[in-house]
């Protein structure tokens, strides 16, 4: 299968560090991998609503559920680029999750098998210097690589603040030129690994 990578864009801002520091990585892929890129600011979708126990869910097929839905089935690596907000994923990137939630009970649909062995990978950019404090944000996605059966090839991280910021920093952009060129493990809950 030709890789195909999905940037999932959850800033509040256009063109801030996150995307800047996605970028920078994305540009090192060969140019044979395809490259899509959706900013769930200029794509936004409603809050998600749990109907497991009343009924099943349906598959969207319009509008900005069906397109993320679509391009999430199609990709081989997905890349969450989310800001550290509140040290947690963005208010775009946590909805854009949960409705994963629903995808898992539409039936026909196959999300969780399609999504197994696939690549899950994280970039954010932080206001801190200590990137511990992204261990909430890394868990997310590291957890959510785990229940999927997926891959998680870890997070790139940068900091920075007021736009620009980032690429001040040379540590980050530096791992940005090699990290998506490292071969992922498949995720483990922690508790797995201990």
């Amino acid at each position: 299968m030709t890789r195909r990578f999905l940037f999932v864009l959850g800033s509040a801002r256009q063109d801030g560090n996150t995307e800047l520091l996605a970028r920078r990585a994305a540009e090192q892929l060969p140019a044979d991998v395809e490259q899509q890129w959706i900013d769930l600011a200029e794509h936004p979708v409603p809050d998600f609503e749990d109907l497991r126990h009343d009924s099943d869910h349906t598959r969207p097929t319009e509008g900005n559920l069906a397109l993320l839905l679509d391009a999430t089935l199609a990709a081989t690596d997905l890349v969450i680029a989310s800001p550290l907000y509140w040290y947690a994923v963005s208010a775009h990137t946590k909805r854009y999750l949960d409705h994963w939630s629903g995808w898992l009970r539409t039936p026909g649909l196959d999300f969780k098998a399609t999504l197994a062995g696939r690549t899950l990978w994280g970039v954010t950019a932080l206001a801190h210097e200590e990137g511990e404090v992204a261990d909430p944000l890394v868990g997310t996605l590291n957890n959510s690589a785990a229940y999927m059966g997926m891959r998680f090839g870890g997070v790139l991280l940068g900091n920075g603040s007021k736009p620009g910021d980032v690429l001040r920093d040379t540590g980050a952009l530096a791992r940005a030129k090699t990290f998506f060129a490292q071969e992922p493990p498949l995720a483990r809950f922690p508790y797995e690994t201990e």
